[in-house]
């Protein structure tokens, strides 16, 4: 069995809750000391010029670009622009990403939405793994129309047998996700194999709703874990989510 750590955490831009505190810095640092395998961000800010000028250490790079500097490899997916910027989701990876695909989900002009899907090549094993980070409408109709697309596209792109991870920022505190994507594609969430329930991650100065999630197909799940309190209370407005998961390796 090869073992992996996934990682998922919305940075909410790289500012601290409420958006007093630029934290971009301390996060590379926490996200580093989970040693993840792999790492699915949310709200990642490619460009912000407003941001530039106002935080005088605001890195000269992209996020997701000064995130995995030195440690991971990395893929971002522009979703939302706008005149002085752009945000999006981003995976980050320590074994080599093979494709990139970024898909539109956005239910209405109002709020930008995309699917980054990548292909992972992981040693040892026979299928690439196949990970795709989402962030989801803050609008249950938008949100089951985006795990519709979702399912669709997995089940247009990626074969049963293909070991598959989707994880991120659901906004899915009605639970809809986990049935409708063990119904459609058999993915089974790691919080609620582990524990019996999904974790609960926002806000994250004392988290009450379960909005993060990773979900898996042909892994298995060991410990997950919601890192609650410091630093992490203090990084962004969710807290991050963790799994150790095990693949099969090729015989």
């Amino acid at each position: 069995m090869l073992n992996l750590r996934i990682v998922t955490l919305n940075i909410h831009k790289g500012l601290s809750h409420f958006n007093r505190r630029m934290v971009i810095h301390e996060l590379r640092d926490g996200l580093r000391s989970l040693d993840a395998d792999i790492v699915f961000l949310q709200e990642v800010q490619g460009v912000n010029e407003r941001h530039a000028l106002r935080f005088a250490h605001w890195p000269s790079s992209p996020q997701h670009e000064f995130l995995a500097e030195g440690e991971w490899q990395h893929a971002y997916g522009r979703n939302a622009v706008y005149d002085h910027g752009h945000h999006g989701n981003a995976i980050l990876s320590r074994f080599p990403i093979r494709t990139v695909a970024n898909r539109d989900v956005s239910s209405h002009r109002f709020e930008h939405r995309g699917l980054l899907h990548c292909e992972i090549e992981i040693p040892d094993s026979d299928r690439p793994v196949q990970a795709v980070c989402v962030h989801l409408s803050l609008h249950e109709r938008g949100r089951r129309r985006q795990l519709e697309t979702l399912s669709e596209h997995l089940s247009s792109h990626v074969t049963p047998s293909d070991p598959l991870i989707v994880a991120g920022d659901f906004n899915d505190w009605r639970h809809a996700a986990s049935r409708s994507l063990s119904a459609s594609l058999g993915l089974q969430e790691v919080s609620i194999e582990s524990s019996g329930r999904p974790a609960r991650t926002f806000p994250s100065v004392l988290p009450l709703l379960r909005l993060d999630r990773i979900y898996v197909r042909g892994f298995g799940v060991g410990a997950a874990r919601a890192h609650r309190g410091k630093p992490w209370s203090l990084l962004s407005d969710h807290i991050a989510l963790s799994a150790d998961i095990a693949l099969p390796q090729r015989a």
